[in-house]
């Protein structure tokens, strides 16, 4: 218990029923409980209902009274400051306490930084309803998967990256987690299988969303292979040709990008707001291609590098996978592999991408990256690893 420390925020906070009248601004609840990491400067924010913050960035806060700042993934570009109201995550905060049980004395935690939109979620979320939050932030991940078991941790947000950590960790068992939330990036299948292991009593329930957007879809454990799941209650979805540019309306969504990031991957149009991701609906269901920004054409064939990664990643000896685009000069673009994992596998892999994708899509070389190069998120470093591998 010496990874824990404890700090009570009872005391004379504010609350009220929770259930009955939500707050349009982010507050502590009366029985909320931050245990873990202290978190100094979000229980300052919150003791002052609708005061504006930011997580992460630098500059002059552009907020006002009940909108707070924080920060976009940056997996393909910058990290860029974004502005939203309370109100759009507490509309979010009173689905979740009614449709998965998050409330006060449920366990809940978060094991990234607070300048990472899905820990800050969870976070102020565990907090506005009066659950008791388990910062784990800063923990190797043996110590995060030791201390949710020591504490009994029951509600889990996390991406596929380090729920990957806690798994290669190893460890006890996690009986009392009965629900992980998987939002960030797509959960591969051998993934989810492993965090089956690790906690078997767990639901795991991924969804999709950006920090631009929050929630978009929320899928079932029944919910078709490949697909992010059906609309989040509250959310429209158009995906604007076949499969085409996915549209959202909601009441989840942001309010625009501040600090000087005026320009970002999202676009408006009537209410309705895409960040240029690709996918298709299908029997109420979406399923996603990738973003466009990453899009190449190969050969004349449009490719996106997300679905050769999540083939990748079903491989064996396969445990990250990243697919670039390099100049070529009979076809414009080839793709290339950069892997973690088992080069002894690397025949074998290849075989395998050309069987399922063709000569073509199939990108021609696998480099291996031990040292996977990431960003504060967790996601992979795209940038990184394209200056990495060169032209």
């Amino acid at each position: 218990m010496n990874a824990l420390r404890y700090l009570d925020m009872g005391a004379g906070a504010s609350g009220g029923d929770i259930f009955g009248q939500m707050k349009a601004v982010f507050q502590v609840a009366a029985r909320a409980r931050c245990l873990g990491r202290p978190l100094p400067g979000l229980v300052a924010a919150l003791s002052k209902p609708g005061q504006p913050f930011r997580t992460g960035g630098a500059g002059a806060l552009e907020a006002g009274f009940g909108e707070f700042e924080t920060l976009t993934s940056g997996s393909s570009a910058q990290p860029r400051h974004i502005r939203r109201t309370m109100e759009s995550w507490i509309a979010s905060f009173v689905v979740n306490a009614q449709m998965l049980g998050i409330g006060p004395g449920r366990r809940v935690a978060v094991l990234g930084a607070l300048e990472q939109s899905l820990a800050l979620y969870g976070a102020v979320e565990a907090l506005h309803l009066g659950a008791d939050l388990y910062a784990l932030m800063g923990l190797r991940p043996d110590r995060q998967r030791a201390a949710m078991g020591q504490v009994g941790v029951e509600v889990l947000y996390a991406s596929p990256a380090q729920l990957r950590l806690l798994v290669e960790a190893g460890g006890t068992e996690l009986p009392g987690l009965a629900l992980v939330l998987v939002g960030g990036s797509k959960l591969d299948d051998g993934l989810r299988a492993a965090v089956g292991l690790m906690a078997p009593g767990a639901e795991i329930r991924e969804f999709y969303g950006a920090a631009e957007t929050s929630f978009v879809t929320l899928a079932h454990p029944s919910d078709p292979a490949g697909s992010v799941g059906g609309p989040y209650p509250g959310v429209q979805i158009e995906c604007r040709g076949d499969p085409g540019e996915v549209w959202v309306s909601s009441p989840y969504l942001f309010g625009g990008y501040a600090g000087g990031d005026g320009t970002g991957a999202a676009r408006w149009q009537d209410g309705w707001l895409s960040v240029g991701e690709i996918g298709r609906m299908e029997g109420g269901h979406l399923y996603l291609s990738g973003r466009a920004g990453r899009m190449v054409t190969v050969a004349d064939q449009n490719v996106f590098p997300e679905q050769i990664e999540a083939l990748l990643m079903s491989m064996a000896g396969v445990r990250q996978a990243a697919v670039l685009p390099r100049a070529d000069p009979l076809r414009s673009v080839h793709l290339v592999a950069v892997l973690q994992g088992d080069p002894a596998q690397e025949e074998a892999i290849l075989a395998g991408l050309r069987g399922q994708l063709g000569p073509l899509k199939a990108p021609k070389k696998l480099i291996w990256q031990q040292d996977w190069l990431v960003l504060a998120s967790g996601k992979t470093d795209l940038a990184a690893l394209a200056r990495l591998v060169g032209p």
